[in-house]
């Protein structure tokens, strides 16, 4: 893997249309601003699209630590928090918190399925590019039951 690695996004809007996010071969995404800034809070917002890189990029990251820990898993779930304050005049995110609930089969051992979701807590580039801490609170299991979300 040679870097840097170059991303481009365009995005573009009318003065009263949503804002269309394309990228080369992605699907265009609308979005919109969050019913908390006037929007109508039914569509991906800056600060949604945030917070979900981080459950992203969390997961995607365990995917690669566990395979190459040969950590067998089945699920994972990845429920995070991003709290929008302000700090000195300026509105920031303060703090995402990450909870995890991980699957494994039984007889797997829970000390290295923890161990991996720590490596992967620390190696998410997401998370490392943003000023706010992420704070992991992971949960090992070892049967999981589908919640009907």
């Amino acid at each position: 893997m040679e870097l840097p690695h170059h991303y481009f996004v365009q995005a573009s809007a009318g003065a009263e249309t949503d804002v269309t996010l394309t990228a080369a071969r992605i699907p265009a995404l609308a979005t919109a601003s969050p019913a908390e800034f006037g929007g109508p809070g039914d569509r991906w917002s800056p600060e949604t699209l945030l917070v979900g890189a981080v459950a992203n990029c969390f997961i995607l990251t365990f995917r690669a630590v566990a395979r190459a820990s040969k950590l067998p898993w089945t699920m994972l779930r990845c429920d995070v928090t991003g709290t929008l304050d302000r700090v000195e005049r300026a509105t920031q995110f303060t703090s995402f918190d990450l909870k995890a609930q991980l699957c494994v089969p039984p007889g797997t051992d829970g000390s290295l399925a923890q161990r991996a979701l720590e490596k992967a807590e620390r190696a998410c580039l997401v998370a490392n590019s943003l000023k706010a801490p992420v704070h992991l609170h992971a949960q090992v299991v070892n049967e999981c039951v589908e919640s009907a979300a």
